[in-house]
């Protein structure tokens, strides 16, 4: 039994297959041990497992053969020392990166951490708060990885980091308050190792900058990074400069290849050589590199495009590589490993227009996840022409396809495989999400003689968590909208699979939401008492007069439940030791002084909500606005897309005649 418990879910899985046994209803390892033990009658005896062998090198499935073959020449080399470079780490034992996660953000600063105070003018102010919501300072911040906060009044940029975060965050700073006076002047000093700068043809560079800046800025807003012209002469070429990480300014300089492309076809032709050369080996694992390869026909990039780029997108974010179509090259850069992916997904897209796609060795494999569906609940997951696949991996960044042996459907015994393809997280995302539409079709499938667990484990893994039937409608919320705002704010997988919670995430993160759902459900019953909140870094209180419970908290809760939704937060009254009420607002996300979403922006509100019940009690009778028609006002200008975390990273409608 030492022995069965000994090897992982995907060697008992293999296992049990050999011996013709179904893993119907197998979720955790623990499933798995208990049907392999039961299978092989062991009743406390503890024979010799066997331990599966691996399949040879050499061994390919009848569909290996690539539909898309002809990628550059070093991305050849890189697939023939990918089998090996797989096995090394594999012997090697895996770090736990995770417990520092418990760790508090002083406990991990570096010895070089510190703060640095710039005073600027009244003018370089106004540079800084320009745009919506002050959005500039929110650039500086996430293009050097420094903590800036602006004082208005003191005319003083505070900057808080290592030394080269501060360095760079003031040279940031110093470009963008130089902007109002002309173009800037790039030296070399200005290198350091975060810039590329990029030739713009004159014809195009009204095009690539968009009016106002608009377009420059959303490719910014997507990759993360700065970008300004710095030459002054409009005659010829401009020099467009990009700051940033290495992935980064990759993914903008590639955006900006794209458009250019689209106007001047031919272009990307010229400066190829240096594109592909440029940064390579220069990241961390020393294996960054860029990939080409050129389609064939418009067909062809059509279908690897898909509608609205949404298949392009999808192999980009289930990959982990950068992915972008010039003209008719994709153009792949990344480490080796995420380039290798994009291949074999960009294959098995391919295959799939000859027939069924059977990945050979998927259980070896760490970014494949196999559920097994029922044949009644297929049409169900699928959609009309693939419309709920597409959606469950456009929200998770995830490629899946239903998997089938040739010469044969499926596994027999009424289910088919469906392959999800991308890191852990969004993997366990998409399978929870499948798992939970298929026991809406077919109860019992997965929840039956299912129990709670509560995993120990600091790494990633699942808690369960059942609930009675007036609980569920309770925790879900219409549309499931309480479910959602609990998974945002406390940064967790939360998907309920009939009447079971299961919550998937870091020991930290998991604790987190069961703490979170466990609050949701005492506030049915009374009053919720939360004490030691010193100790918690996910939490902000906010003392309100009795005079504005009622005007903060809205009709049944309404005005918190907007605000939720808003800023992407978890907010409810709660008692002290005391005994004293105050407004609690959680989220792993502490926000910014003046961006959207998070802890400070839902502050914020609520102060502005305060500020707006004493103004009216103080004037009620001088015949201003009623706060009827503040409040009716108030709803009617927040009427848009509630925040998300993605919302941060993600393009505008805009650039999508971009992909």
């Amino acid at each position: 039994m030492q022995d069965l418990e000994a090897l992982s879910a995907a060697e008992i899985r293999r296992l049990l297959t050999r011996e013709g046994v179904s893993c119907r209803g197998c979720i955790e390892k623990t499933d798995f041990v208990r049907l392999a033990a039961k299978t092989f009658g062991l009743d406390g005896s503890q024979p010799e497992a066997k331990q599966p062998q691996p399949a040879e090198d050499g061994e390919r499935s009848p569909s290996s053969g690539s539909v898309r073959s002809d990628w550059s020449e070093e991305a050849l080399k890189a697939k023939a020392n990918d089998a090996k470079a797989q096995k090394e780490a594999k012997k090697s034992p895996r770090r736990r990166r995770d417990d520092s996660r418990d760790l508090s953000p002083s406990q991990m600063r570096p010895i070089d951490w510190t703060v640095d105070s710039m005073k600027i003018s009244a003018d370089d102010a106004a540079a800084l708060t320009f745009g919506a919501g002050g959005r500039t300072v929110e650039r500086i911040q996430r293009v050097s990885e420094a903590e800036v906060e602006l004082l208005d009044k003191e005319l003083i940029l505070e900057v808080r980091g290592t030394d080269k975060q501060r360095r760079r965050a003031k040279k940031y700073a110093n470009i963008i308050m130089k902007q109002r006076m002309g173009p800037n002047m790039i030296t070399e000093d200005f290198e350091d190792g975060d810039l590329t700068i990029l030739l713009v043809p004159p014809d195009v560079v009204g095009y690539v900058q968009g009016q106002g800046g608009m377009v420059l800025r959303s490719i910014e807003e997507e990759w993360g990074t700065l970008m300004v012209f710095i030459d002054s002469d409009l005659s010829k070429a401009q020099r467009l400069a990009v700051f940033g990480s290495i992935r980064g300014r990759r993914g903008s300089e590639l955006k900006v290849l794209s458009a250019i492309e689209t106007k001047m076809g031919g272009y990307f032709a010229s400066v190829r050589d240096s594109v592909i050369s440029r940064d390579k080996f220069k990241d961390p694992t020393k294996t960054w590199g860029t990939d080409t390869m050129t389609f064939r026909d418009e067909g062809e990039i059509s279908y690897a495009l898909g509608k609205q780029g949404g298949t392009r997108k999808k192999l980009e974010r289930s990959s982990g590589a950068i992915v972008q179509y010039v003209g008719m090259v994709a153009v792949v850069s990344g480490t080796k490993s995420e380039r290798c992916r994009v291949r074999e997904y960009m294959k098995w897209l391919f295959q799939q227009l000859e027939g069924p796609v059977y990945v050979a060795g998927w259980e070896e494999r760490e970014d494949c996840t196999v559920v097994d569906i029922p044949s009644d609940c297929i049409g169900y997951i699928t959609g009309n022409r693939r419309a709920t696949l597409g959606l469950m991996e456009e929200e998770w960044g995830t490629l899946m396809f239903f998997m089938s042996e040739e010469g044969g459907r499926g596994r027999g015994g009424g289910t088919e495989r469906l392959a999800i393809f991308g890191p852990q997280r969004p993997r366990r995302g998409s399978e929870l999400k499948v798992m939970s539409g298929i026991e809406t079709k077919s109860p019992g499938f997965f929840t039956r003689g299912i129990r709670e667990k509560q995993s120990e484990r600091r790494g990633f893994d699942t808690d369960r968590m059942i609930f009675r039937d007036d609980e569920l409608s309770y925790a879900l919320g219409k549309d499931g909208a309480t479910r959602k705002k609990l998974e945002l704010a406390s940064g967790a997988i939360l998907q309920y699979v009939g009447h079971v919670a299961f919550i998937g995430g870091t020991l930290k993160e998991r604790r987190r939401c069961r703490e979170f759902v466990n609050w949701l459900l005492q506030q049915r019953r009374g009053s919720v008492t939360i004490t030691d909140l010193h100790r918690r870094e996910d939490v902000t209180e906010v003392k309100i007069p009795d005079s504005c419970k009622g005007w903060v908290t809205g009709n049944r809760g309404s005005e918190l439940r907007r605000m939720e939704q808003e800023t992407g937060t978890f907010m409810f009254m709660a008692l002290d030791a005391r005994g004293d009420e105050r407004l609690l607002i959680f989220s792993t996300y502490a926000g910014t002084k003046t961006g959207l979403g998070g802890r400070r922006h839902a502050e914020r509100l609520v102060n502005e909500m305060i500020d707006e019940k004493l103004r009216s009690d103080m004037d009620r009778r001088g015949g201003r606005r009623s706060r009827s028609d503040s409040r009716r006002q108030r709803r009617r200008s927040s009427r848009s897309p509630s925040w998300s975390p993605r919302a941060r990273s993600r393009s505008p409608r805009g650039m999508r005649s971009w992909d």
